[in-house]
């Protein structure tokens, strides 16, 4: 039987600033429109963690029943290791998007906007068929397309909409911004483990984009938020202040630029985690006081 902290280490709470990231950004839209709401922004948050935790839970059920995890390189994973059974897992895994369908219905009542919850079952189902299912999508390549989508657009964009009722050009640059970021972690995951991945049939894209090609993919996604911080700055000068989390990454391109395999590209996923969250909050705070 698992231990709490086990659970807690099962849920990866390093992958949470990918949850916290993109309501923050969409929280300093809102604010720059006007239509800023401490409680929708309490439950956007909420819902967003619900849906993290379970997509984490649901991975570990989907990739530990069919022994991807068997050598898994990387944090504690509950069915895998066998320190948790498998229907615990899946238990955990619905009540976490559960909790975040059940929040999410009331953001959407209290907005009134009905068709947002279309966004919302699709994201619920997107966490269940990144691994689950008899042809999960995250096998095939298109996992860092969901999380694009889902961590970055949906993410700030609904956020920032179930407030003001519209988006900005600024929320859209940061929805893609924030996106590039969770992608790039993603990216940095699946560099990691592309011999296990390979080995278990696991055809992420970075098996398909080979070593060489997955390194390129990360050293782009993370210089995409920096551009669109210096173009963003062009109309609103003080989100040119995003520019000093770059530094944070400087580590990671070394790793992931210099070679670096295994446990040794684990520092990168949480470094660019964390330069997400500074970039989300530096240019929400800069979107804040600039309205």
């Amino acid at each position: 039987m698992a231990s709490v902290s086990e659970w807690i280490e099962g849920a990866r709470p390093r992958t949470l600033p990918n949850a916290v990231a993109p309501v923050v950004a969409g929280v300093g839209a809102a604010i720059a429109l006007d239509a800023f709401s401490w409680w929708r922004s309490v439950l956007a948050l909420l819902v967003s963690l619900s849906l993290i935790v379970g997509v984490n839970y649901a991975n570990d059920y989907s990739d530990g029943i069919r022994g991807t995890d068997e050598h898994r390189v990387g944090p504690l994973r509950l069915v895998g290791s066998g320190v948790a059974a498998p229907k615990a897992v899946l238990t955990a895994a619905l009540v976490s998007l559960g909790l975040a369908g059940v929040l999410g219905l009331v953001l959407v009542v209290a907005s009134g906007h009905w068709w947002l919850l279309v966004m919302g079952a699709l994201c619920i189902l997107g966490a269940w068929f990144y691994t689950g299912g008899k042809k999960p999508y995250g096998y095939y390549g298109f996992g860092e397309i969901a999380v694009f989508v889902f961590f970055g657009l949906a993410g700030v964009l609904g956020t920032v909409y179930v407030q003001a009722g519209r988006v900005s050009w600024a929320a859209l640059a940061c929805a893609v911004a924030v996106g590039a970021f969770s992608t790039a972690v993603l990216t940095a995951n699946n560099l990691r483990d592309i011999p296990t991945d390979i080995e278990s049939g696991k055809r992420t894209l970075a098996t398909r984009l080979g070593d060489g090609g997955t390194r390129r993919l990360y050293l782009v996604l993370i210089a995409v938020p920096y551009v669109l911080g210096v173009v963003l700055g062009i109309f609103h000068p003080l989100l040119l202040i995003t520019l000093v989390t770059a530094p944070m990454l400087l580590k990671s391109v070394r790793a992931v630029g210099g070679g670096q395999q295994g446990r040794a590209l684990i520092p990168a996923l949480r470094d660019t985690g964390l330069a997400m969250l500074a970039w989300a909050v530096l240019a929400a705070v800069a979107l804040a006081f600039q309205r």
